[in-house]
């Protein structure tokens, strides 16, 4: 399956965004797990621990005092105190506090030094660790490195009338910068092969995840490929089963509103050139005649009688007024077609319009012998329309009645009032159109097979449906083969709000 460059930058984002993720939690992890283990070590030193600086008062103030007769600490004592504790923990060192904090003594202090005897360690901490029997995790000061909290041992003395505390930090200065050397090491070579390792899995873990996860974005991808090089059918299968649901299916449906669209450019397309085709037919057949007796006359102008001449000039007027009311088709239809007409709505009688109509259409129709009847309510009520657009249609519609009406036929216009509107029916008694070919009837240019060779652009009920669209009202047909045709449609009543 080929994959557009769409999806294959946004396969590349994911990963990259993924192993974003990963290199920061993984470096978030190194931190917090060096953080958690320091806590760790501390704690369990510190609690390891917790009895030490009171085993040590056991054990060697029992026997010695740890200040001379004079009051002066026992060096002596304290030497070798130390020499024992850091002969089994190098990281120890031992403080004599005085009971406010202040060191008295320290093998690991530079006593000559005058700030050494200003060193003074926060009681709090003590008193707390004492208070919990060493139970809990607690800092305190470091002598040595005022700026570095200690875990630390602690307990009270008292001895020859003096009282103190017995301070021992668990973690001397140098051992914990010689484990922070070591632990920062440690941590550089079990990060970097950790990570390494850890980022590689987890780059194919992730890759292969976003592989699967965009799989139905990979389909859609692919669909609209397809979609794009012409396959106007092809479609997301399952689209309301897939990850993406949402996508897929407006896809689809996107997919199917293009196809239709295409679909009803082509119908307009065949449209267009039936339409160039036939009025360059109905053009050129009144054009051909006026043409052909035009020069019939200027050939044979003095041998023809004064009735020929009238006749061909009869035939040529005919042709003139056939060519012109096809222009005028066109140009009403093209406007109509455009949306280049608003309706002018008022009300008015359709009665009144429906009697002037059938006063100019009935001499048209005594000519041809046929029988034209006018049937009405009185009190019909007002509409409300175009009255010149309602006209034409209705004209239209007598136009098309009389044309296909036969001699000795009839025509029957109708107007019958209803609850909200007025129906206006045009019924002839012609030979009736096909139900498959009723659709058909109205779309421009097209004229049913009626067994006759009718005159006419196919233009007429074109413009009634135009301008029953504009109307916002629809124009219907009623009709069998032998039977007659009837068409109808309604125009609301005018009501006074």
């Amino acid at each position: 399956m080929k994959h557009s460059l769409l999806s294959d930058r946004l396969i590349v984002k994911l990963s990259l965004s993924f192993l974003a993720i990963l290199v920061l939690a993984g470096v978030g992890y190194m931190f917090t797990a060096l953080y958690l283990s320091d806590n760790y070590f501390y704690e369990t030193s510190q609690r390891l621990h917790a009895n030490l600086a009171q085993d040590l008062i056991d054990e060697k103030f029992g026997n010695e005092s740890p200040f001379d007769e004079e009051g002066n600490v026992n060096k002596a004592l304290f030497g070798d105190i130390m020499h024992d504790m850091m002969a089994v923990n190098r990281a120890i060192e031992v403080y004599l506090l005085d009971k406010e904090g202040y060191v008295m003594y320290s093998v690991v202090l530079d006593h000559d030094a005058p700030e050494t005897n200003q060193k003074k360690v926060a009681l709090g901490p003590i008193n707390q660790f004492i208070a919990q029997n060493g139970e809990g995790y607690i800092l305190g000061d470091n002598p040595k490195n005022p700026d570095v909290q200690s875990v630390f041992s602690a307990a009270p003395f008292d001895k020859n009338g003096k009282e103190g505390y017995v301070y021992i930090v668990l973690a001397s200065e140098d051992y914990l910068m010689t484990r922070e050397s070591l632990m920062n090491s440690y941590f550089l070579r079990l990060g970097l092969r950790g990570s390494i390792l850890t980022l590689i899995f987890a780059a194919l873990l992730g890759i292969l995840s976003i592989w699967y996860l965009t799989k139905n974005l990979r389909k859609i991808v692919y669909a609209a490929k397809r979609f794009q090089q012409g396959d106007l059918h092809y479609r997301i299968e399952d689209a309301k089963k897939t990850d993406l649901a949402g996508v897929a299916k407006t896809y689809n449906e996107m997919a199917d509103t293009i196809l239709a669209d295409v679909e009803k450019i082509k119908s307009l397309e065949n449209l267009r050139r039936e339409l160039i085709a036939n009025i360059s037919h109905d053009l050129r057949t009144p054009l051909s005649i006026i043409q052909g007796y035009i020069e019939t006359l200027q050939m044979k102008n003095t041998q023809l009688s004064t009735k020929e001449r009238e006749e061909y000039l009869i035939t040529i007027n005919k042709s003139c007024e056939r060519l012109s009311k096809l222009i005028a088709q066109l140009f009403e239809y093209s406007k109509l077609e455009a949306n280049q007409i608003e309706p002018q709505k008022e009300p008015f009688l359709i009665t009144e319009l429906a009697h002037d109509i059938y006063r100019n259409y009935k001499v048209l129709a005594a000519q041809k012998n046929i029988d034209l009847q006018l049937e009405m309510e009185e009190g019909i009520p007002l509409v409300f329309a175009d009255i010149s657009l309602v006209e034409r249609a209705i004209q239209n519609l007598m136009d098309n009645a009389l044309k296909f009406t036969p001699e000795e036929g009839k025509v029957i216009v109708k107007i019958i009032p209803k609850e909200a509107n007025v129906e206006i029916v045009i019924k002839d008694s012609g030979p009736g159109i096909a139900k498959a070919n009723q659709a058909l009837i109205f779309e421009r240019y097209r004229q049913t097979k009626t067994g006759q060779e009718k005159e006419g652009a196919g233009l007429g009920l074109a413009i009634v449906k135009k301008i029953m669209e504009l109307h916002n009202a629809s124009i219907k047909v009623l009709s069998k083969p032998n039977e007659g045709t009837s068409f109808s449609f309604s125009l609301p009543v005018y009501s006074v709000t």
